[in-house]
């Protein structure tokens, strides 16, 4: 098969089992952010507590250097999810989560795993076997995102501090734990068919902090 292997996750799977098209979901489009999209983005964020509110600077560089490993979903013109990442420079085949945010209009749609699986079905990520995020301790929504992740890619999750509250935050703040999920098998997760939709994923849509 020429092209990137495209992810279908089990959502996407049972419906399409049921003869669901994607006109059903709410009608909500993923696609890479634009510059024009910085200030949409930077709002959608700051509505979305407890995530850390980046610079307006900040999120206009996401939504231009690093809109081919961002994501950027709107339904009715409105942004209504926005999660960014990018591969990490010393281990290309490792992408990186650094936030997920979903309106609260889009709550309960799975969007965060959507979102996050269409970056990873991109072309140019073909080598991404690892996905890796930071959640703190006490965060049970994105560490619940996160794990329903790893069961969608059939993969384990390994775990150890990354940025340490006393060592990297001064003391302020909460340590940082590493979520590393992989490798996960790209053909693999491509070729599951309906059978492999078993029961209802059991994870919310999530704003998180990584």
């Amino acid at each position: 098969m020429d092209g990137p292997i495209p992810f279908m996750s089990r959502d996407d799977a049972s419906a399409a089992r049921d003869g669901e098209t994607s006109a059903d979901k709410a009608a909500i489009r993923l696609r890479k952010p634009t510059p024009e999209d910085g200030a949409a983005v930077n709002e959608l964020i700051a509505r979305c507590d407890p995530l850390d509110e980046n610079s307006m600077y900040c999120n206009l560089l996401q939504c231009s250097h690093f809109s081919e490993t961002c994501v950027l979903a709107e339904r009715d013109g409105d942004v209504v999810g926005f999660v960014s990442g990018y591969q990490v420079p010393e281990t290309p085949e490792a992408f990186f989560v650094w936030q997920v945010a979903v309106d609260e209009s889009a709550r309960g749609e799975k969007l965060g795993k959507r979102m996050i699986l269409d970056i990873l079905g991109r072309p140019g990520l073909e080598e991404v076997c690892e996905l890796h995020t930071t959640i703190t301790r006490d965060n049970k929504p994105s560490q619940g995102l996160f794990s329903a992740i790893a069961r969608e890619l059939d993969a384990d999750v390994d775990r150890e501090v990354m940025f340490c509250k006393e060592r990297h935050f001064d003391g302020e703040g909460k340590s940082e734990i590493l979520w590393r999920i992989g490798p996960f098998d790209r053909a693999a997760l491509a070729a599951d068919d309906a059978a492999d939709a078993q029961a209802p994923d059991t994870d919310a849509d999530i704003n998180d902090a990584a």
